[in-house]
Order: C-alpha cells, then sequence, then structure tokens
C-alpha cells in the first residue's frame, strides 16, 4: 500500500527550489558573464575635443559606488543567487532523519565483522541493555529502554538468523516487505481541506489574471511598436506627413511632434522660461521663426528647441533640459529610420536623402544650409568661403590666418572618413549578359582616403609576374565572395575598421555607417532601397586588397532596354562626403544558345526507335537509347510469339 509523507520540515521542498532556481540562474549569469564587453582599444579621431569626449563617456559609464548603474537583469539575478545561498544552507545545516535499516549501525560495529564477533559484541550489548540491567536515567521510561534493547535484538537477530536476514538483504527491513511510502514536498497544510478556498483563489489569481495579463501585455505591447522600433501612432504620423518634397526643417518638426508619444513625456512648466530662453537664441540665430510656426504642442515645441539648440551648438545649462537632449539625440536615429521607411515606401528620392544626411547633421551639430567646413573647431563662415569645402585647402587659409585651431583641424583632417568608390559594377553569376528578371549581384568596392591622411605612397608595380598573381589572386576573392551569403567581405587580419569619428557633439561614441542606394536620378525614384554597412578600411596601398568589397542582390527589370541607375554612398557620420559613381544597366535579349539551352533542358530527347529519333539521329542530334534490360525483354517477347506462331502451325 502507498502512503504518501508530507514535507513537514521543509527540507524536500528546499531541494526543489535550488533546482528550479538553478535552471534560471546558471544559464543568465553565464549570458551576464559572458555578454560582458571586453575593453577593445577601438581607434578614433586623435583632436583634442575627441579625446577629452570620450574620457567624459567613459567617465559616465564606469561604475561606482554612488553611479552602480545595475539593471533589472543583474538585479534580479543577484536576489536569485541571494534566495539560492538561503536555501543552500538550509539543506547543508538540517539533520536528515535516515529510514534506511541498517544491523551494523545499530549494533554500533563494522560490516564484514565474524559471527563470533557478532556474538560476543551481542553478549556485551545484553548485559548493558538489558531492561532488567539498566538503571533508569532522568526522562527515561522503561518502554523506551525495552524498546531500544528489542530494536538490538532484532539486529541481532537479522545478522545471524538465516531467515530474518534473508528479510533484511532482500526487503531492506527484518520484518519483511514494508509499506511503500512516497514523500511530497509541500507542507501538510496545503492539501488539508480547510485551505482548498485559500489554494483554489491562489491558482484562480495566478492562471485567470496573472497570465492573462503578463500575455495581453505582450501582445499589445508588441502591436503597438512597429519594425522600425517606433509607436504604431508615431508611424502613421509620419506616413501622412512625408512627402516627396519634404525637407530637412519638416522632418525635424515630425520628430519633435513624435517625441512626448515615444517616450511619454509631459508639459514642464517649471522649465518654461529656460525653454523661452533657448527659443530666443535659436531666432536670433536662425534669423526666423518660420521652423517652429507648424509645432504648436507644448512637449513637442521643447523638444524641437532641444533639437535646434543642439544643432546651433548652443549649450543647455539646466541639467533636466539637458538629459532629455541626450536622449532625444540618442532615439533620432530610429525616428529617421521610421522616417526613411516612409519615403522608400513610396520610392521617393528627395526625402530618402534627407532622412539619410539628417543622421550626419545631428552627429556634426550642424544646420543643413550651413557650409560643412564651419562644423571644424574655430572655422567660422568667412574662413569656410575662402576654403570653398577643400579640407586641405582650408588648413592653409587657417595656417595664413595664424589660427590656433590648425592642428585641431590637421588631426581631425587625418581620421576625415572620405569614402573613394574603387570599382562597382554588375555581375550575374554564370552568364556574361544581364538579361530581363535576371538575379544579380551589385558589387561595390570601397576604401576610406582622408584629406590629410598620411599613407604611404602607392608604388609602381614593375614585376609582370606579381601583377598577374596579384590579379588572380583579387579574381578568386572576388568569386568566392559573389558566391557566398555574406554581404560584406571578411576584413584581413590586422585590418582595422573606421573606428571611432569625429563627433564632439553626439553624446555617444560615434562609429561611423554608410548606406549604398541605387537610384534613377531622372525620374527621382530609388531602385534598391539602401544597404548599411561599416568598417571601411583605411587606404592602405602595401595590402594586396587596398579595398573592402560589399554587394547587394537585386533582380533586374523585366523589360530590354538601358537603365541610367547611379550608385550612391551616403554617410551617417560625414557631412558632405557623399560619393556616387553612374552605373547604367544594359538589359539584353537571352542569345540563342541560352534559349536553345533552355529548350534543351526542357524538352527530353526521342527514343531511339522512335521517327523523331531516327530523324535526329540522321541530323547527328541526340537521341535516347533503350536499356539493355528492356532489349532482352523485347527479344524474349519475340521469341515466345514465334514458338506460339509455330504451334499453330503444326496444329
Amino acid at each position: 500500500m502507498v502512503q504518501y509523507s508530507y514535507d513537514e520540515g521543509g527540507q524536500m521542498s528546499s531541494y526543489f527550489v535550488l533546482t528550479f532556481l538553478s535552471l534560471f540562474l546558471f544559464p543568465v549569469t553565464a549570458s551576464l558573464v559572458g555578454g560582458r564587453k571586453k575593453h577593445v582599444d577601438v581607434p578614433g579621431c586623435r583632436c583634442e575635443p575627441c579625446v577629452h569626449h570620450r574620457q567624459e563617456i567613459k567617465k559616465s559609464n564606469k561604475r561606482s559606488i554612488t553611479h552602480p548603474q545595475v539593471g533589472a537583469k543583474f538585479a534580479f539575478t543577484a536576489v536569485g543567487w541571494a534566495v539560492f545561498a538561503f536555501f543552500a544552507y538550509k539543506v547543508a545545516t538540517t539533520k536528515t532523519e535516515t529510514t534506511m535499516y541498517d544491523p551494523y549501525e545499530i549494533l554500533g560495529i563494522k560490516r564484514g565483522v565474524a559471527e563470533n564477533e557478532i556474538k560476543r559484541h551481542y553478549k556485551r550489548l545484553s548485559l548493558q541493555f538489558h531492561p532488567d540491567k539498566v538503571k533508569l536515567a532522568i526522562n527515561e521510561t522503561m518502554e523506551m529502554v525495552s524498546a531500544r534493547f528489542v530494536e538490538i535484538t532484532k539486529a541481532y537477530k537479522s545478522l545471524t538468523n538465516e531467515e530474518i536476514r534473508k528479510n533484511w538483504e532482500e526487503f531492506g527491513h527484518p520484518d519483511g516487505k514494508q509499506d511503500f511510502s512516497m514523500g511530497l514536498a509541500i507542507p501538510r497544510w496545503v492539501v488539508e481541506g480547510k485551505n482548498n478556498i485559500y489554494v483554489l483563489i491562489f491558482y484562480g489569481l495566478l492562471f485567470g489574471a496573472g497570465l492573462p495579463y503578463l500575455v495581453g501585455r505582450w501582445w499589445f505591447g508588441s502591436r503597438q511598436t512597429t519594425k522600425d522600433g517606433v509607436k504604431t501612432k508615431t508611424a502613421e504620423q509620419f506616413f501622412k506627413a512625408v512627402r516627396e518634397d519634404t525637407g530637412p526643417a519638416q522632418m525635424l518638426a515630425e520628430i519633435a511632434k513624435s517625441w512626448g508619444r515615444e517616450v511619454n513625456a509631459q508639459p514642464t512648466p517649471q522649465l518654461k522660461a529656460d525653454v523661452n530662453l533657448l527659443r530666443e537664441k535659436i531666432d536670433v540665430a536662425i534669423g526666423n521663426t518660420e521652423y517652429r510656426e507648424k509645432v504648436t504642442d507644448p512637449v513637442a515645441e521643447r523638444a524641437l528647441v532641444l533639437l535646434y539648440a543642439h544643432l546651433l551648438r548652443i549649450p543647455v545649462k539646466n541639467q533636466v533640459l539637458a538629459a532629455e537632449q541626450r536622449l532625444l539625440l540618442l532615439h533620432t536615429p530610429t525616428l529617421l529610420t521610421a522616417l526613411l521607411s516612409m519615403a522608400l515606401s513610396h520610392s521617393w528620392l528627395g526625402p530618402t536623402l534627407v532622412a539619410l544626411r539628417l543622421h550626419g547633421l545631428l552627429a556634426q551639430a550642424i544646420l543643413p544650409e550651413q557650409d560643412r567646413l564651419t562644423l571644424f573647431p574655430g572655422v567660422d563662415k568667412q574662413i569656410a568661403e575662402k576654403a570653398r569645402g577643400d579640407i586641405p585647402k582650408l588648413v592653409r587659409t587657417l595656417e595664413a590666418a595664424g589660427k590656433p585651431e590648425v592642428e585641431v583641424v590637421r588631426k581631425v583632417g587625418e581620421r576625415w572618413g572620405k569614402v573613394e568608390i574603387v570599382d562597382a559594377g554588375y555581375k550575374v553569376i554564370g552568364e556574361k549578359v544581364v538579361t530581363p528578371s535576371a538575379i544579380m549581384q551589385l558589387v561595390f568596392k570601397l576604401r576610406l582616403a582622408p584629406p590629410l591622411g598620411s599613407r604611404p605612397a602607392e608604388k609602381e608595380e614593375t614585376d609582370v609576374g606579381k601583377i598577374k598573381a596579384d590579379l588572380k589572386y583579387n579574381e578568386e576573392i572576388d568569386e568566392q565572395f559573389i558566391a557566398g551569403r555574406k554581404d560584406a567581405e571578411d576584413l584581413e587580419p590586422g585590418v582595422q575598421g573606421s573606428g571611432y569619428a569625429h563627433a564632439p557633439y553626439w553624446p555617444a561614441n560615434r562609429k561611423p555607417s554608410w548606406w549604398a542606394i541605387l537610384a534613377d536620378f531622372r525620374t527621382g525614384k530609388v531602385v534598391v532601397p539602401p544597404m548599411r554597412f561599416t568598417d571601411v578600411p583605411y587606404s592602405d596601398p602595401s595590402r594586396r586588397r587596398n579595398y573592402r568589397t560589399y554587394k547587394m542582390q537585386i533582380q533586374a527589370p523585366p523589360q530590354v532596354g538601358m537603365f541610367a541607375w547611379r550608385l550612391l554612398i551616403v554617410s551617417d557620420t560625414f557631412v558632405g562626403e557623399d560619393v556616387g559613381r553612374d552605373l547604367p544597366l544594359k538589359i539584353e535579349e537571352p542569345s540563342q544558345e541560352q534559349v536553345a539551352d533552355v529548350k534543351e533542358d526542357e524538352i527530353s530527347d526521342p527514343d531511339e526507335d522512335t521517327l523523331a529519333g531516327q530523324m535526329a539521329a540522321m541530323r547527328g542530334g541526340k537521341v535516347k537509347r533503350k536499356e539493355d534490360s528492356e532489349d532482352e525483354s523485347s527479344d524474349t517477347d519475340g521469341d515466345e510469339e514465334d514458338d506460339s506462331s509455330s504451334d499453330s502451325d503444326s496444329d
């Protein structure tokens, strides 16, 4: 008969809790320890403002007693380990009552002792523990003494009596088979009838309210957020606002309008005076108020003021507004991605380029209509006009004017991300021409060539054998890359990417990225959605592959003709460094050989013994020959027919 025993002492439930906690704590702890970012010395701009800026970011991100930076995941894991330690201590210190019957332990002798020694030891115990020989101690009764002697006698017989010993060896007890007891890791009060109502209420709240709440929160939360990471209402706002002629000012206004919805920001009357002071400075700097005329919501107006204060590099002295400005700037890439999606849904080239270029304008804190050279330290409008957009000329102009900022500008120019398109073209695997609706690859090779970069001069190679070997090597690498699945070629060992860019006004370390866009500038349409990539290597002529290769898989148009497309590379950090190359695409009809190959693949060869097969054989074409087994079977059938005909003749 099975009997159930409940965990009155809480020991079994402790094992259950430890097992459950270990299933959760060990993988989470491994992810926390293994997920910690190792310190990597990433190269970056060496100008003084950028060096100071990176030090400030490192200092703000550094954990301390006053600034621990403990996340919710870490906090829950720490609490889990504390609970684990408590139950582990409880299990380790709780004395376990053994239920295994052991006559050797009862008699106090070692296993394997001879039977004669057991008898002698039992006689000594009888003289010591027999009820007639024992003097009762305090709090000891005769029943207790008798029970102890009975237990000793039973243990002695378990080792000396053959029948009792057999019961002990077979059933684990000298009295034979015992009742089977099953332990439950719950206390008795959980299953007692008087507590049923409370247990039912607990389960009802857990599965009837808690579980639906968590599922509903996840479901409705996911429905409120788009794949671009913005709220659904924000995406609807952007879809209605973006037009083919949308400019930077309109997009900045839409970002400001969405800010309150994105972070549930509320109006702050106590900060109105600081916001008004910033707005007055912005109005003076811009010279008009058109930028904010269509923004009337207090939260949106505050966000727009903070955006333009950043673009105009106006310091925000109020700490609350400065913290909000930082969060707003860090959220702008997500909002710009949503605006980009709205422009791409109509294939509009104009607003697409505006959304992409706003990334760089916000990173460098410069207005769209400003000269890009004014982003450099100590460069005003007059000096920028003299340089006419040329960084080397800007350095010479500053040197002539005796400006102390020339060294800072020179260091910025040494790491400036000016992209060079080494090569670009369309590739169709296994084909020399592009046919209608063909799947092709747009392959382009890029490198960074800073205007003031100190790179070794490219030497003209005179060894013909080495030139041919390098060409063959690069062709093999290109073929492997085109046939592979990656969109970007792996960097060679020892080659570093672009590192951190010059962005002293951006509230975080800025690693630059680029977009590759294939567009038709005559129609103003985007042909292929932009592909984002990063880690473009700096030019080094000493390498065999002084570039990095990227590819985009696209489908050719279904009609024959010439398409005047253009490849454009746009940076999200370096303002004014867009580069492009005309890539006209010629779609040709498939050649007669290709059509013939397709027809041969679609139409099987005729059989040899058919009229079509004989005609094809006479023309020298392919025919399908019969198998030997078929020939043998046909010969056998023919012999049987001859035999049957001869039999009929004899009849």
